[in-house]
């Protein structure tokens, strides 16, 4: 029978996060499984906590949004640590890619009997970051800016927050002149964004890189060109199906490493986490994660 830690988002310690946990929890204990529950004081702290998991050999949980998922496990990448994750967050984007149930049923059958599937993870490496890895996305730009301002929200929450950060992002945005390398090729262009993606979702459940896949070795890099803002706002609009794909400023290009620059100082989120500032540089991690899904 697995044995179990689970590492707690600080921000949900005591409301999302515990009550997401306790119905699975219930569900693992009673099928005679062992589970512990860290609460994490930071997501430095989490990582730390799911080290010493890890070196246990249980399988740690990840409570929370994307950024406890990144963090946990991006600690856990390129190790044979098994990451769980209870979705908890605003946006849960990585854990929607991975189809994980929402039911805590399911969610604890899957915990409890699932086999480990090896996914992608990208290695960040930049003036903040120094190999840090993370497993949904890098987006640097508009989005990066909306999402500092959604994080930052104390009078909305999920989706509003980030409709009222976009809102508030596009309306001081100007275009940025970009300098993307992809595998040795530099392409320039101008726009709102460019997002080396692993996860086909980003903030909120917005279908950024409909044909990514976690397990393919390759990052999708969804690039933004310049427009009218109305026609942004209307494009933004078309995340939730994957419709902005047909527009002509939307570009797709591929590859396994990514450097990414701007003409001026630009924030760059990975895994809903915004801290840090272009430049950076991306590199897929085949199969470097096993996690239950």
């Amino acid at each position: 029978m697995r044995q179990f830690t689970a590492v707690v988002n600080p921000a949900a310690g005591s409301s999302s996060g515990t009550a997401a946990l306790l119905p699975v929890a219930r569900l693992l204990r009673e099928a005679g499984a062992g589970l512990e529950t860290r609460y994490s004081r930071s997501l430095d702290h989490a990582r730390e906590l799911a080290r010493q998991a890890a070196a246990q050999g249980h399988v740690v949980l990840a409570v929370g949004g994307d950024g406890m998922a990144g963090a946990v496990g991006g600690v856990l990448s390129g190790t044979d640590a098994v990451l769980g994750l209870v979705p908890s967050g605003r946006g849960n984007d990585f854990a929607r890619a991975l189809g994980l149930p929402g039911e805590p049923a399911a969610l604890a059958e899957l915990l409890l009997r699932g086999t480990p599937r090896a996914v992608d993870t990208i290695e960040v490496e930049s003036a903040v970051h120094t190999r840090t890895a993370v497993l949904g996305s890098v987006y640097a730009g508009v989005d990066a800016v909306a999402n500092r301002y959604a994080n930052r929200s104390r009078l909305l929450r999920g989706a509003a927050s980030y409709y009222a950060g976009g809102a508030r992002a596009v309306a001081g945005w100007r275009p940025a002149a970009y300098r993307i390398t992809i595998d040795g090729t530099t392409h320039q262009r101008s726009g709102y964004t460019v997002v080396a993606a692993n996860s086909g979702f980003y903030g909120f459940g917005r279908r950024i890189a409909p044909d990514a896949r976690v397990d393919d070795g390759l990052l999708d890099v969804v690039v933004v060109r310049h427009a009218p803002k109305r026609l942004f706002f209307a494009l933004m609009n078309e995340l939730k199906t994957g419709a902005h794909m047909r527009r002509p400023q939307v570009e797709v290009l591929r590859g396994e490493e990514i450097r990414i620059e701007a003409d001026r100082d630009l924030p760059y989120g990975a895994d809903g986490e915004v801290d840090a500032t272009l430049p950076v540089t991306l590199r897929v991690r085949p199969g470097a994660l096993k996690v239950l899904c």
